[in-house]
């Protein structure tokens, strides 16, 4: 019962600052850049996809931080949860495509996806080079 509980309050405080991060790093994306496109949403999935991808090839080399599963629940599954969104990038290509924005939803779904693949690659590559 202990772990489950220092578990939860792992991913709770994880989950704190990823949607604090989220909050701030794609409001101002689009204060900077503007919001006729989800910028903000897409900077944050992609960052954030480096991210696990940093996180991932650090865990699977069985060394350092995420040897344990505390680590793992804050970044992980607390604040790059918080921190990512997909329910956003979902709801506003819904968006752009029933305002008849359909060049754009379709640029949304596949810049999302071909840019977050690469990010998680790159991340995996960098903590592959820094380990």
């Amino acid at each position: 019962m202990r772990e489950i509980i220092q578990g939860l309050l792992f991913v709770a405080l994880g989950s704190v600052f990823g949607g604090m991060a989220r909050f701030w790093l794609s409001g101002m994306v689009a204060r900077r850049i503007g919001e006729t496109f989800p910028w903000g949403t897409l900077t944050v999935n992609v960052s954030g996809a480096f991210a696990i991808g940093v996180f991932g090839a650090l865990a699977a080399s069985g060394h350092g931080v995420f040897s344990t599963p505390g680590p793992w629940l804050f970044a992980v599954t607390g604040f790059l949860g918080c921190y990512t969104t997909v329910s956003s990038f979902a709801l506003q290509t819904l968006a752009l495509a029933r305002d008849g924005e359909s060049l754009r939803a379709i640029s949304n779904v596949t810049f999302s996806l071909v840019f977050c693949l690469i990010a998680v690659a790159l991340g995996f590559a960098a903590a592959r080079v820094l380990a």
